[in-house]
């Protein structure tokens, strides 16, 4: 590692601690990662988004300590944050393993039956780049409609990546959305909980980062590691239903609550991913 004067003066403002060495990291797509080493021997990550939009690192930090309130699903430790970058405790990687699976797995029921006052949160949010609206409904079914998939469905139309009878086909599940769900109390959500969000640490545990927090239904979060796959699923899936048992049906489900992710994907890469939307919502007309 190497120093970096500019990242290690901005942390240091931050952290009210040296930067003795700093070392660029690959992965993000949207922010700049940067390990600190720091005086203490404390490791970090900062992330840097230069106009990064307003409240963009804010809520990313907030997200974080509500997880860990939970006290279920490791979350590394906020060490500081501003408008343009955000400093958490370093997570070693190590190596993925079943028990680690099985651990991560009822750890995230704990994290979901923690609960939130409603589904949606106080505050707005971010899923990638894009705005979240998180203003609270009075059901999983209204929300889930009118802020998760309505919303990027227009956006997916607007930009090209949906078809006009795409959209149609998607918009004709949500009136059977109160029908196809069943009624449980808002659980204390990730909200961006795919593969590449979930850490194997070295230390044997599995984090998550990059949280899109909320109050909503917890086969959400399932629906989401279940799209994009996570080595030892199965079991993590297995571990949760022993801890905290899901409602018959939730693997018949899991597509309905993908629709969210495949149409901010469509949003955000184009592709396929509009087609693959309404091809998952013709299973539930």
């Amino acid at each position: 590692m190497t120093r970096q004067p500019l990242v290690a003066r901005r942390a240091e403002g931050l952290l009210g601690s040296s930067v003795v060495a700093t070392a660029p990291v690959a992965g993000g797509d949207i922010c700049t990662a940067t390990k600190l080493r720091l005086s203490d021997g404390t490791t970090a990550l900062m992330k840097t988004l230069p106009h990064a939009p307003e409240g963009f690192f804010e809520t990313e930090a907030a997200g974080l300590r509500w997880l860990t309130e939970a006290d279920g699903i490791r979350v590394p430790e906020v060490l500081g944050v501003d408008s343009e970058c955000l400093i958490v405790r370093w997570v070693e990687p190590g190596k993925n393993g079943v028990e680690a699976a099985a651990a991560f797995g009822r750890a995230l029921a704990v994290t979901h039956a923690a609960g939130a006052s409603a589904y949606g949160a106080e505050n707005d949010g971010f899923i990638g780049t894009l705005p979240l609206p998180n203003r609270t409904a009075d059901s999983w079914a209204e929300f889930y409609a009118v802020r998760r998939v309505l919303p990027y469905l227009k956006l997916a139309r607007d930009r090209g990546a949906v078809t006009d009878g795409e959209a149609a086909t998607v918009e004709a599940v949500i009136g059977r959305l109160s029908g196809l769900v069943p009624d449980e109390p808002p659980a204390r959500l990730h909200g961006d909980l795919w593969n590449g969000n979930v850490l194997w640490g070295q230390d044997g545990q599995v984090w998550v980062v990059d949280p899109a927090a909320y109050g909503g239904h917890r086969e959400v979060d399932l629906a989401m590691l279940a799209m994009f796959g996570l080595p030892h699923l199965p079991r993590a899936f297995d571990a949760y239903d022993e801890a905290t048992p899901l409602a018959d049906g939730w693997e018949d489900r899991l597509g309905l609550h993908q629709l969210f992710p495949l149409l901010v994907h469509a949003c955000l890469f184009g592709g396929g991913y509009g087609t693959r939307a309404a091809d998952t919502a013709a299973r539930y007309i």
